[in-house]
């Protein structure tokens, strides 16, 4: 109704407190007006300043697909609110990966968009190209400097020797402060690869589903984790 006070996301992703002025149910259209400030006790409708998904940095270490695959992983982990995509050199990853610029004009037009289409507050973020090797190294080095049980890293892996479930791998863990999730390419992730992972602290998940594509594996695996954690 007229006066009645919401809160619109902007493309930032900032909450901006805003007056309805008018509705206008013939054209279809509502009149905004931007509120400077809110006085004490107006803000009782107000969303919290921050939700779980901004107080649970969430990570994605994704080998290089088919450049037209990796545009969707990009766009549908920023919807799902990723702070970081990292893209990884694996043994059957697309070659050529260091040399794309991930971080140039493409790739923050599809954050963007993808952004403003689902309002996600975090703002994702595509590192340089590393190797797995470095992936390793960046994941370690980061859990080290947390406490024990604020951090959490799952590679998903398709067969099921030596695997857990999402379910297995998840039990008994609060409160995460950082989540990483380790997707192969289309042919997967090697059992030398794994095996590095393991040694860094993933740990590897079967999803016992049909067989998925990469991007749908991805997808899949945000979606997942996010269920449980945040």
């Amino acid at each position: 109704m007229n006066g009645d006070m919401i809160h619109v996301r902007l493309p930032d992703g900032e909450l901006q407190p805003m007056t309805v002025c008018k509705i206008d149910e013939n054209s279809k259209k509502i009149i905004l007006q931007v509120c400077d400030t809110v006085e004490a006790g107006e803000g009782e409708n107000q969303p919290e300043e921050t939700d779980s998904i901004e107080n649970c940095e969430f990570s994605l270490f994704m080998a290089v697909p088919k450049s037209s695959k990796f545009d969707l992983i990009v766009r549908q982990a920023t919807e799902c609110g990723v702070a970081r995509i990292i893209p990884v050199q694996t043994e059957f990853s697309q070659t050529g990966g260091e040399k794309i610029n991930f971080r140039g004009e493409r790739f923050e037009r599809i954050i963007k968009e993808a952004r403003q289409q689902s309002g996600s507050p975090i703002d994702t973020k595509i590192e340089n190209c590393v190797t797995l090797k470095e992936s390793c190294e960046i994941w370690k080095a980061e859990s080290e400097k947390l406490s024990v049980g604020d951090s959490f890293a799952v590679v998903l892996y398709e067969r099921n020797d030596s695997t857990v479930s999402i379910l297995q791998a998840s039990e008994k863990k609060h409160n995460l402060k950082k989540i990483a999730l380790f997707c192969g390419s289309e042919g997967g992730i090697s059992p030398e690869e794994v095996k590095l992972l393991c040694e860094a602290g993933f740990v590897p998940v079967h999803l016992k589903t049909n067989i998925l594509r990469c991007e749908t594996a991805a997808l899949y695996g945000i979606a997942a984790l996010q269920s449980f954690f945040l």
